[in-house]
C-alpha cells in the first residue's frame, strides 16, 4: 500500500500538484486551493496543532501519515513533513489509500 501511496505523491509533483512547507500549504489553505493537507507523524506538536486548527477553519481534508523521511522521499526532497494536493482527483485517490492503510 505505501508503494501506491508514494507513487501518488510523486504523480502529483510532477503534474504540479503537490505543494510543500507550511507557509505554501496554509497560504493554499486561505486561497482555498488545498484539498488534501497531509502531514507527517513526527512534526513538531506546534505545527501540527497550528495547521489542523488551520484545517478546520478554512474545512479542509488532512490525514497523518507517515514520517517526514518517508514522505520526503516519496516526493523527491529532503526534510519536509507538511504537504498539499491541490487536485481534486488526485486528493481522493491519496486520502483513500491513506485510509485503506491506516485500516490494515
Amino acid at each position: 500500500m505505501k508503494k501506491k501511496i508514494d507513487s501518488y505523491l510523486g504523480f502529483a509533483k510532477r503534474s504540479r500538484n503537490l505543494i510543500m512547507g507550511y507557509n505554501t500549504c496554509l497560504l493554499a489553505m486561505s486561497k482555498k486551493k488545498l484539498k488534501l493537507l497531509i502531514l507527517a507523524n513526527d512534526v513538531s506538536e506546534n505545527t501540527m496543532k497550528k495547521l489542523v486548527n488551520a484545517a478546520n477553519e478554512w474545512k479542509v481534508v488532512y490525514r497523518i501519515y507517515s514520517t517526514c523521511d518517508q514522505l520526503s522521499q516519496a516526493c523527491g526532497t529532503t526534510g519536509r513533513g507538511v504537504f498539499g494536493i491541490t487536485d481534486q482527483n488526485f486528493a481522493n485517490v491519496i486520502l483513500k489509500e491513506i485510509d485503506e492503510n491506516q485500516s490494515i
